[in-house]
Formats: structure tokens, C-alpha cells, sequence
């Protein structure tokens, strides 16, 4: 036999070559195979047991390589093939080479599997139980075992045959109580093969007997198993069974007597049969199993660990009520919390997680407190867990935490300390971040469960929970919350909110650093700041796009709680929230849900939730109207009750509501909500109805209350009416007299207007369109928007301060709000000019402050609302003349007493509005040639007045001054001389300014600073004056009583102490000095006095008697004071120096022509004039620059100016551009030109040609020399005081 063939020599020559066969080639030498050879050599136990291992390897190889082969030799004789069979089996009993041992396993396991005969499968079974009834003791059946786990494994139908071999199981389960490990293993690993096969139906099919008693040994195998094989096979066979619920009970009522937890005892073979036969149900605190999990749990094998896991899980999820108690019993939870504390394998975390949240069914698990315990434990292997590729570990993880936040009792706090629960937030926000949306959806509902405020540490972490919201709302949009219980994150952080505000111990948070306590992130302050923030930013859309569609009564009844609940949480910041609410169509949301889900007593709860919210919205708004009062506070919980009682009957869309308001019958207070509702809306800008329909259901709804009788509005109902009546009146039709009649009516009702008035411009509007209502009400209202406006404007600006702390912002606030009113009350004016008369009649009659407003806003339309001033005057001036007379009256009564101070105190106002009327309406205005007897009047009566006042009411006293200058300017040529001659008959008036002029004199020792007249008045003084002089000349009217002025010290104070003098004084002296020089120092206006410092000593000289009172030395101080103003920049000032200066050449040019000489041609002249050529085009091109240039080519006999300085002069004028250059300045320009060409100052033909072109250019542009500038008719207001431009005119 060759060491291929299957051949023994020695017996093969007697065998029947059927039993043979060569594999391979027939012409080759193939393997030799002869099956009565193999057989014979099986039997013979001369045979060494290597030689028959070689002949099964062979074997073995031929079953692998010639698939058939022996399979056609054995089927040749049934007979032969069973023996053969069966004498394979006998080797498994008797050889004791484990080689030889594995061989014989194999090769039966791969003969069974060629045959394929469940013939062959039933002779293997009851020969394998022939064998087990043989021996007394199964000690030897080791290999046995194992090879009929093997084949099952391989041969799956083989299980059908064994578990209706009731004799073979038993004798399977009774090897169970062999002692030997090894042995235990091998049987636990047929059971495992057998219970395991796919399809589970040997598991079903098994009998009830033999499974009771595979159940009851093998939790005693479990119990005291040592070996890890024998431990990993039990687990598994365990793993099997618990699937079965019939199964489970049996391993869950095992007896614990029998469970023997010393590895090393014995059990003895005798018990079988009472193990067997019990099958009385125990006490589940005598389970053993739960005990022998819990010690698997407590190997170190991880294996072991996540069957036992598994297993648990399996066990529990039959019947998490029936089989959690005896797992809690025995502390597994408690070792399940350690194993997630110190693993990270995937399947062991998933399976704790499992078991742990069946556990949690049983109220037994949160009683002994193992939810406390494990709380860290789960927190940790949470944050661990969701950085696994796994992510329905962390999915499970968050649903165990869940489950033990919601169904934890109140009594039992799971975090008593700060960083327990800061730990727990920080996994949830972990959580909401995965990128897995299933995790993060998980984790947002865990975290409702979390804002319970039995959860709260002591103190309260409000930072988490901030962080934790913010978390959540930042994928507020992507989360898809599957049920109900997961919408409530918004409900509870609400009731947290609520509970923590509502909680002293809660809400100031003791043990909380004091700078923490307000405003701090860490504070209930900033909690419900964040609410109200995701609230509006996220929460809110997200709902309403939700509930676009498909409205659901549920998610509308919790939205609109919590928005009520923001109302409590946060009043500081409701105004500003309640006014966004509103104006985005809040109140058409919540009616339009009540009409549609609540009508017909549906939904209450839904009603209920919306009518809390519009209370709550409309109280907020309201609350904001007026400031704290008494009255106010009343109307609003007269309102708050009104809304109370009466919204929840109000279940109609809002387009029935016009139908409800003009309906007669029925209840009127569900009425009076409507029209508070329509009021908060469209006061934010939110139209419910049209415009039409609103006005005419409101004057409806007036006239039908008042027809009925015996009923008064509330007060905020009539002003919710007059506000919906005002503001929708442009678009509706002029309302009729019984209507007007019904609203005067309703508005006379209330006992002050001022309940009722809403800053508005509509309301002016309203008000003064109809006659009706503008007699009984108008000048309320009028009071009413200037006073609120400027309680406002204070109120806007303190708390722009306060918030900002720039006081820029708050005068740009405040000057918006005035521009505003007066653009507004210009408005009504243009169309209702009757207003302007009841404006005047509050200058004269109201308080002051209110006068002075009233004044300020006439005259910022005055001044500048150009295209209605005429008609503006047309009605002032007649009004204004009669408050002049009346004050006149009031004069004569009582002599302006002290105590006639109201009279006193309207005068000042009617003065200003004259000098502003003056300033609008000029009298070479058409208009002037009507109001001509009008205009005198007022200069009567002013010029009256004026020499009455007492010189200390400079109020007074400054505005008529200025009037009368004013007048005496802007008259016609034809009225000029009895206006001059009427002031100059005034006495009182003339003293008046004799008065002015001796205070303001540093001559008068006797009077104190505070006693010196303001420098405006003096200003209106010395204007007055210089006109009174003028026309005096031109007129030669005869003056009555003079004026001593002081022309030594003008002169001192324009020469020295012009630094310390105010540049609008300096110019009114220039411009008296300028008249009086005219008049060559000789009217019969004014007496001059003067000094030594002008005209010397006496006797005086020629040339100083010639120049008296001004003297030589004063003229040289004059001009000197005067080239001095020219360096400065003031436009009126350099117009009003080079004027004077042009009056005091002539005036010397008169009186002593050489002395003009010598002012012109000294070298300050020279030094002064290089200053102004060197200063840049824009002051040499300027009108009075050039009128000095042409001043010192007039007066000079020399050449003052040479050819490069006049050469300077043409260039700018070329730069800049004859087109360029103003009106003014080009006549100025061409006198200059002309003295030029006159003086043959330009030697070159060229320079001279460039000076006629321009001469050309400039006559061509002013065709008319006598067209005077359009500026020569305009009045500048300078403060309080008037300047006629046609003084400083060059």
C-alpha cells in the first residue's frame, strides 16, 4: 500500500473489486481505493492508530476532490455503508489520538453531508443514544459530542431528526451533570447548534419536558461554569432561549436551591430527575438568573459582557413589568451604569443603553435611586458616544437619558450640584450639533425633558440652559419632531421661566455672585431675554409657516401660550415685542384661528389660549399710550375686564365683523372689542378692513349706542372709535350732519378731552375739517399735539440718553419731532386757514410755555414755507392787530402792572410773530398795498407800546425795536415820511432809547454789569437810530425830542475793545456811524457828544473844527478801526466796515478833502491792501473788497494801487469767471474797471484791451444800472433781532 492508495495488500487480494475504485485517469496510476480495505483496517485493532489516521486523511480527501466516489461504493450495499458508519462512530469511543479523533469527526461529517439520507441521519442518532444507554458513565462521549454538534452545524435537517428523538435529548440534558467542563462545553455546544439552526423551528418543535429541563440545567451549568468556553457557549445557548417568551418564564422561575454558585462543587447525577420534574413557578426574589448575568457583567471578558447585556435586553423586552423587578432587585442596573462608565465597544454601550431603558419602566428602578447613581455614568459614556461612526448608539443613549428625565419622581433630585447639570447640557448641546439629524432631533427632545424645574441645580445654571436653547434653535428649522410630547421644548422652558421668576429661592439664585443677579448671562434676566430672542426670531416663523397650510389646534393652543407667557417673563421688553407682534398681523393671526378652529364651541382650550394672548397684546399696547395716571389706570382695567368677558364669544373671521358692528340688536360689549382690536392694529399699521368699511361701522356702531340711550362708552373704546374715524377719513365720505352731531356728542361725553386725545396728525386733520367739531374741540387738540409732542420729544431724547449716552442722537430726535408738528400743522393750515386764528388766539391767552411754542412754530412756517407765507400773513396781521389793541387796552386798565402778568407775559410772543410775519411778507408785496392801513396800525400801536415798556422788559422791548427798524426800511417810498415822523413824535419812544444808550455808556458809573442792556437790544437801538436819521434827512421832519450818543466812545470801542464786542453790535455801530457820517455828523436826531481823544485839545484847529465832533485825530482812529474790519472774515461785518469807511471818505472829502487824502495814502492802506490781494481769489473777488480797491482809486490823488496789484485783480476775475461772479459783484466790478481805464493805470495795450472786454462783458450782463440786487428787500433774523439787507448793501 503506497502512502496514496486506500489499500491494505495484506487482505485486499480476498475483496471483490466491486468495493474498489482508482480515481484519476483509467491510463494512469491514480489513487487506489478499496472500501472493504478501509473497513478491514478500521476493525483490526493490530493496526496502529497513525496508519489509520493516514488512511481517513485519505479518505478525507477523496470525499473533497472525488465528490461521489464513495458515496456509489457505499450505495452499493446499505448494509455496508451503516457498518461503515457505524464503525466510524466506534472510533470516536475508542481511539484516543486526538489526530486520529478529529479525522474520524471529519470524515463522518463529510460521509453524512454525500449521502444526504436522513436514513443515515436516524442511524447516527439512535447509535449515538445505543451508545450513551451502553455506557454507565458518558465520560468518553466527549468526541461524540462534538462531532453531533458538528454536524448539526453542517447538516441543519439533522435538528429536525433530533428533537423528536425524546431519548437522545434526555440523555443530552443529563450529560449537562457530568462534572467535567470539557464535557459540559461539547453538550452545550449540540444544544447551541441544535436550538441555533436557521429557520428556529427545532427550537419550537423542541418538547416542552426537554426544554423546561435544558433551561433548569443550564442555569445551573451557568452558575457554576469556570471555563471561558464552557461560559461563552452557556451565554450563547442562553442567548438562544431568551428569545422565546415561554422559555423565559421558565428561565426567570428556575430554583435557586439548585443553583450552586461554587465553581468547584459537584452536582450529582441523582438530581436529574427532580430537576426534571419541578416545574413549580418561584418568587421572583428568588430568580437566580438576574445574579448570574450580573456576574457575567462583572467578567473581564467584553464578550461575555455584551451577551449578558443582550440577554438582559432579551428578557426584559417579553415583559418589561413581569421581569424588571428581579433585575432591580439584584442591582444590575448599577453594574450596567458601571459598564458604561469604563467601555466604549459600540455593542456593549447600544446594549446597556437598552436594558437600562427597559428597566426604567418599572417605578422600582427611580425608588432605589440606581437613576441617581447612574446619571454620571451615562452622562460621560454619552459625550463618549457620539464620537462613534455608530450613531444609533448615541441615539439610544439620549433616549435612556430621556426616559429617566421624564419619568424621574420630583422627590428625588438627579442633579443636586452646578456641574452635574452643566455636564448633562453640555452632551445635549453635543448632541443637537451631530451631523446625524436623527441624534440631534433625539437630543432636542431630551432636552425638553431637562427643563423641568425639578431638574434645576441649586443654583439655577442658567448659561447651560442659554446655551442649550440656543443649541436647539439654531436647527430649529431642520429638527423633526415626531410627536406631540417633542413639541413641548417652548411650553417647558416657558413653565421653567415662570417657575424661576415666580420662585424667590429660584430667582435670586443666593448662592450666585451679586453682580450676577441682573443682567448677567448667567441670570433669570438673561434666560428669558434669550426665550424672547428665539422666540422671535425662530420659533415664531417656523410655527406660522407649520400652520400656513394645515392649522392644528394643539400646536396653535401651546404657541399661543407661550407667546402670553412672554408678556410676564420680560415686561421690560415688552413694548417693543408686542409693537413687532402687532404690526406683523398678530391680531389677524389669532382672530382668524379663533373664527375658523373655535366657532361653535369648538377647541376651548384653543380659544382660551387665543383670547389670553389678544389681552395680553392689547393691555401691552395700551399701557403705552399715555403716561401713569390715575384715570389712565382705570380706563385700562376697565378695558382688561371688558377683553376678559368678551373675547371668547368673539369666534368670527374678521370679515363678518363690519356685519357684527352695524348690527342694532344684541350685546354692544363684544362691539367695544372689536374697535380696540381694529384700533391696536391699525395703530401698527396692520389694516384688518378696509378702510371704508371701518369708518362707516364705527359711526354706525355711535349712532347706535346713542339711539339706544342710557349708555356711555368707556373712555378707551370712544378713543379706539375717534382713532379708527381719523385715521380712515381720507378714503371715506364726508361725514353728514347727524353723524357729525352723534360724534360731538360721544366726545362731549367724556369729562376730559385730554382722555381721548392720540398724538396724530390725522386727528388735527379730523378735527379741523369740520367746522363742527373744530369750534367745540380744536384748540383742544391744537394744545393737546404741541404739549404731548414735546412731552414726547423730552421722553424720546432722555431715553435715547440713557440707552445711547449721546446727546447728538437726542437732538436729532428731538428735531425730527419738530419738523413733523410743523409740517403737519402747515398742513392743516393750507387747507384749513380758520387754525391760524385759533393759534393766535393761544399766543395771547395760554401759558407761556405753550405760547412760546405755538410761537416757534409759526414762525418755522413763516420763515420757511415760501409758497404759503402770503396767505399765512394775510390771516396773522389782522389777528395780530387785534391782540396789539387789546394789550394797548389792558395798558391804559392797568399801567402794566406787576401783577397783570398774563398780559405781560403774551406780549413778547405777539411781538415776535409780527417780526416774523415782517420777515415773510414784505411790504412791497401786493399784499402790503391792501393791509396799508393795517400796517400802519401795528407801527402805532407797536411804537406805543414800546414807549411804555419799562426799560428792564427786554422781552418786550427787543421784538418791537426790531419791528419798528424793520418797518421803517421795508416801507414804501410814500409812506416812509409819516412812519418817520410818527416815531420821531413819540416821546416815550425816544426816551426809550435815550435809556438804552446812557446804560450801555461806560460813563454811567452808577450802573451795575446786570444792569447794562443786552447787546441784541442795544443792536435794534443803534438800527433804529441810524434810520430815524436817514429819514429825518431825506424828509426833514421835525423831530421833537434828540438823542445823546456817545461818538467818542464808538469810535473807542470799534478802535480798541472791538475783541471783546459782539461782531452783530459792532456792525449795528458801524451802521449808525455810517448814517451820521452821512448827515455829516449834524442831525437833529441825535446830539454827539465828544472828547478830547478825538478832537484834541482846545482851542481847536482848523482842521479839527472842520471835521467836528469827529476832529482830525478821530478820523485817523476811525479809519484805523475800520481797516481793522476789513482782515475779518464776516460777511456783514466787511459790508458794513467798507460802507462806513465809504461814508467817512465823503463825509472828509466834504469837511477837509487833504485829511481824506492823508487816510487814504497812508501806508496802513498800503500794508492792508497787500493783506487782502494776498488772501486768496474768493476774498479779493468779494463784493466789499473790491468796493475798498475802488474806494482808494476814488479818493487818492496818487497812485495808491500800482499796475502789478491791479493785474492781481483781472486774473482772478479770468479764473473765476465774469458768469461766476454774483450780481452785487459785478456792479462793484465794473465802478472798479472803470476808474481804472479813467486813471490810465494800464500803460500795456494788451492789459488795457483785457479791461474792456470785461468792461464789454460786464455791461452786457446788466443792461439796467438801477436793478438792484434781489437780496436788497430781504430780512436776516439773527437771533431776535431783524437785519434789513438793503443796509449792507455796497
Amino acid at each position: 500500500m503506497t502512502s496514496r492508495d486506500i489499500v491494505y495488500d495484506k487482505f485486499h487480494f480476498r475483496h471483490d473489486p466491486k468495493w474498489s475504485s482508482r480515481l484519476g485517469p483509467p491510463e494512469g496510476d491514480g489513487l487506489r481505493l478499496c472500501l472493504a480495505c478501509l473497513i478491514e483496517m478500521i476493525d483490526d485493532e493490530d493496526i496502529a492508530s497513525v496508519r489509520k489516521s493516514s488512511a481517513l486523511s485519505s479518505v478525507s480527501g477523496v470525499l473533497k476532490c472525488s465528490p461521489g466516489t464513495l458515496r456509489e461504493l457505499l450505495l452499493q450495499d446499505h448494509r455496508v455503508c451503516l457498518h461503515f458508519i457505524a464503525k466510524l462512530l466506534g472510533m470516536l469511543q475508542t481511539a484516543e489520538d486526538p489526530v486520529t479523533l478529529e479525522k474520524v469527526d471529519q470524515v463522518l461529517v463529510q460521509l453524512l453531508l454525500e449521502l444526504q439520507s436522513e436514513l443515515s441521519f436516524r442511524f447516527v442518532l439512535d447509535e449515538i443514544h445505543k451508545q450513551l444507554s451502553e455506557q454507565l458513565s458518558v465520560k468518553r462521549f466527549l468526541p461524540t459530542f462534538s462531532f453531533l454538534g458538528n454536524l448539526i452545524k453542517a447538516a441543519p435537517n439533522v435538528s429536525q431528526s433530533l428533537v423528536t428523538h425524546v431519548p437522545l435529548l434526555d440523555r443530552l440534558c443529563s450529560a449537562f451533570l457530568f462534572p467535567d467542563e470539557a464535557l459540559k462545553t461539547t453538550v452545550v455546544y449540540v444544544w447551541l447548534q441544535l436550538l441555533g439552526a436557521p429557520g428556529g423551528s427545532a427550537a419550537q418543535s423542541l418538547p416542552t419536558a426537554v426544554r423546561d429541563r435544558v433551561c433548569n440545567v443550564l442555569v445551573q451549568t451557568l452558575a457554576n461554569a469556570s471555563s471561558p468556553n464552557l461560559l461563552r457557549n452557556c451565554v450563547g445557548l442562553l442567548s438562544q432561549l431568551v428569545q422565546l417568551a415561554d422559555v423565559v418564564s421558565v428561565l426567570m422561575n428556575s430554583l435557586s436551591c439548585q443553583v450552586m454558585c461554587d465553581e468547584n462543587e459537584e452536582i450529582l447525577a441523582n438530581n436529574s430527575q427532580s430537576l426534571s420534574q419541578n416545574q413549580e413557578q418561584q418568587p421572583p426574589d428568588h430568580c437566580p438568573l438576574p445574579l448570574i448575568l450580573k456576574k457575567l457583567l462583572l467578567s473581564g471578558d467584553e464578550t461575555l459582557q455584551v451577551s449578558s447585556a443582550k440577554c438582559i435586553a432579551s428578557v426584559l423586552v417579553h415583559s418589561p413589568s413581569q421581569y424588571s423587578a428581579p433585575f432591580i432587585k439584584a442591582d444590575v442596573p448599577v453594574f450596567l451604569f458601571d459598564r458604561l462608565a469604563c467601555s466604549s465597544n459600540e455593542v456593549l454601550l447600544w446594549s446597556a443603553y437598552s436594558c437600562l431603558l427597559l428597566l426604567t419602566e418599572e417605578p422600582l428602578f427611580f425608588s432605589q435611586c440606581h437613576s441617581a447613581y447612574g446619571m454620571e455614568y451615562l452622562v460621560r459614556s454619552l459625550k463618549e458616544s457620539l464620537q462613534l461612526t455608530n450613531l444609533e448608539v448615541p441615539k439610544q443613549g439620549l433616549l435612556l437619558l430621556r426616559e429617566i428625565l421624564e419619568r424621574q419622581p420630583a422627590s428625588v433630585r438627579l442633579f443636586p450640584s452646578a456641574p452635574g447639570f452643566v455636564a448633562v447640557s453640555e452632551a445635549l448641546v453635543a448632541g443637537v450639533s451631530s451631523s446625524c439629524l436623527l441624534v440631534a432631533t433625539q437630543a432636542a427632545s431630551t432636552a425638553s425633558a431637562l427643563f423641568r424645574p425639578d431638574h434645576q441645580s441649586r443654583p439655577v445654571q442658567y448659561k447651560a440652559i442659554i446655551d442649550l436653547i440656543e443649541a436647539i434653535t439654531s436647527r430649529f428649522s431642520e429638527l423633526t419632531l415626531p410627536s406631540p410630547a417633542d413639541r413641548r421644548i417652548s411650553g417647558r422652558l416657558k413653565r421653567l421661566a415662570e417657575e424661576c421668576a415666580s420662585e424667590p429661592v429660584l430667582k435670586e439664585n443666593a448662592f450666585t455672585a451679586p453682580y450676577k443677579h441682573s443682567g448677567a448671562q448667567d441670570s433669570l434676566e438673561s434666560l428669558c431675554q434669550c426665550l424672547l430672542r428665539c422666540c422671535d426670531a425662530v420659533w415664531i416663523p417656523t410655527v406660522i409657516r407649520m400652520c400656513e397650510c394645515e392649522p392644528n389646534a394643539l400646536i396653535l393652543q401651546n404657541f399661543y401660550s407661550i407667546l402670553s407667557s412672554q408678556f410676564t417673563l420680560l415686561p421690560s421688553l415688552m413694548p417693543a415685542f408686542a409693537n413687532k407682534l402687532a404690526s406683523s398681523g398678530f391680531y389677524r393671526l389669532a382672530v382668524e384661528h379663533k373664527g375658523l378652529l373655535c366657532a361653535g364651541n369648538r377647541n376651548p382650550n384653543l380659544n382660551a389660549s387665543c383670547c389670553g394672548f389678544l389681552q395680553k397684546l392689547s393691555m401691552c399696547l395700551l399701557s403705552q399710550t399715555d403716561p401713569p395716571s390715575d384715570s389712565h389706570q382705570h380706563d385700562l382695567k376697565e378695558v382688561e375686564n371688558l377683553l376678559l368677558h368678551n373675547l371668547p364669544s368673539l369666534c368670527y373671521r374678521v370679515s363678518d365683523w363690519p356685519s357684527l358692528l352695524c348690527k342694532y340688536q344684541g350685546p354692544q360689549a363684544p362691539k367695544y372689542c372689536m374697535v380696540i382690536v381694529l384700533y391696536l392694529a391699525l395703530e401698527q399699521e396692520d389694516r384688518l378692513l378696509p378702510d371704508q368699511k371701518v369708518f362707516s361701522s364705527v359711526v354706525w356702531l355711535l349712532r347706535s349706542v346713542q339711539e339706544q340711550g342710557g349708555c356711555v362708552l368707556p373712555h378707551t373704546v370712544l378713543r379706539s372709535a375717534l382713532y379708527l374715524l381719523a385715521v380712515t377719513q381720507d378714503k371715506s365720505p364726508c361725514l353728514d350732519g347727524a353723524s357729525l352731531n352723534c360724534i360731538s356728542k360721544a366726545l362731549s361725553s367724556c369729562q376730559s378731552f385730554s382722555l381721548l386725545y392720540f398724538h396724530h396728525p390725522s386727528l388735527l386733520h379730523f378735527m379741523c375739517r369740520y367746522p363742527e367739531l373744530a369750534e367745540k374741540f380744536g384748540a383742544l387738540v391744537l394744545e393737546l399735539w404741541l404739549t404731548k409732542q414735546e412731552q414726547h420729544t423730552e421722553a424720546g431724547s432722555s431715553m435715547a440718553d440713557t440707552q445711547e449716552g449721546k446727546e447728538s442722537s437726542a437732538d436729532e430726535r428731538a428735531d425730527q419731532e419738530s419738523d413733523t408738528v410743523t409740517m403737519e400743522l402747515l398742513s392743516v393750515m393750507e387747507k384749513y386757514p380758520a387754525v391760524i386764528l385759533t393759534l393766535l388766539d393761544m399766543v395771547c391767552t395760554k401759558e407761556a410755555p405753550l405760547a412760546e411754542r405755538i410761537l416757534g412754530v409759526l414762525e418755522v412756517i413763516l420763515g420757511g414755507q415760501r409758497d404759503y407765507k402770503a396767505d399765512l400773513c394775510t390771516y396773522l396781521r389782522p389777528a395780530l392787530l387785534r391782540a396789539l389793541q387789546r394789550v394797548s387796552v389792558e395798558d391804559i386798565n392797568h399801567g402794566f402792572e406787576q401783577g397783570h402778568a398774563a398780559q405781560v407775559n403774551s406780549l413778547p410772543l405777539v411781538l415776535k410773530l409780527l417780526c416774523v410775519t415782517q420777515a415773510s411778507d414784505l411790504p412791497s408785496s401786493p399784499h402790503y398795498s391792501n393791509m396799508e392801513g393795517v400796517h400802519f396800525k401795528l407801527l402805532y400801536h407797536v411804537s406805543n407800546i414800546a414807549g411804555r415798556l419799562k426799560p428792564g422788559e427786554t422781552e418786550s422791548l427787543l421784538p418791537a425795536l426790531s419791528y419798528l427798524y424793520c418797518c421803517l426800511k421795508l416801507c414804501p417810498a410814500h409812506c416812509t415820511d409819516r412812519a418817520v415822523s410818527m416815531l420821531l413824535s413819540n416821546c416815550g419812544l425816544m426816551d426809550q432809547l435815550q435809556t438804552v444808550f446812557t446804560s450801555s455808556s461806560s460813563s454811567a458809573p452808577s450802573l451795575s454789569p446786570s444792569a447794562c442792556p443786552p447787546s441784541a437790544l442795544l443792536c435794534c437801538c443803534h438800527l433804529l437810530l441810524s434810520s430815524l436819521i436817514t429819514l429825518q434827512c431825506v424828509h426833514s421832519t421835525q423831530v421833537h425830542k434828540s438823542i445823546t450818543w456817545s461818538l467818542d466812545t464808538a469810535v473807542q470801542r470799534l478802535l480798541i475793545q472791538k475783541r471783546n464786542t459782539d461782531n452783530l453790535l459792532l456792525i449795528s455801530y458801524l451802521r449808525l456811524l455810517q448814517a451820521l457820517l452821512d448827515a455829516d455828523l449834524a442831525s437833529e436826531v441825535v446830539c454827539l457828544s465828544t472828547g478830547a481823544g478825538l478832537i484834541g485839545s482846545r482851542p481847536l484847529g482848523v482842521e479839527d473844527g472842520a471835521l467836528y465832533p469827529l476832529g482830525s485825530r478821530g478820523a485817523q482812529h476811525l479809519s484805523t478801526a475800520l481797516s481793522g474790519l476789513l482782515l475779518q472774515k464776516h460777511d456783514l461785518l466787511l459790508r458794513a466796515s467798507v460802507n462806513c469807511l465809504s461814508s467817512l471818505l465823503g463825509f472828509l472829502q466834504r469837511k477837509s478833502p487833504a485829511t481824506a487824502e492823508h487816510v487814504v495814502c497812508q501806508p496802513w492802506s498800503r500794508f492792508l491792501l497787500h493783506s487782502l490781494l494776498s488772501s486768496g481769489r474768493s476774498c479779493l473777488l468779494h463784493p466789499a473788497i473790491l468796493k475798498f480797491i475802488t474806494l482808494l482809486l476814488q479818493d487818492s490823488r496818487t497812485a495808491v494801487l500800482r499796475e502789478p496789484e491791479l493785474l492781481l485783480v483781472m486774473e482772478a476775475v479770468e479764473r473765476r469767471g465774469v458768469k461766476e461772479l454774483d450780481r452785487e459783484a459785478e456792479q462793484v466790478l465794473r465802478l472798479l474797471l472803470t476808474q481804472i481805464q479813467s486813471r490810465v493805470l494800464l500803460p500795456r495795450e494788451e492789459h488795457k484791451q483785457k479791461m474792456r472786454n470785461m468792461i464789454e462783458e460786464l455791461t452786457e450782463r446788466m443792461p439796467d444800472e438801477s436793478c438792484s440786487p434781489s437780496l436788497s428787500h430781504n430780512v436776516l433774523r439773527v437771533g431776535d433781532v431783524s437785519l434789513c439787507l438793503s443796509d449792507f448793501m455796497l
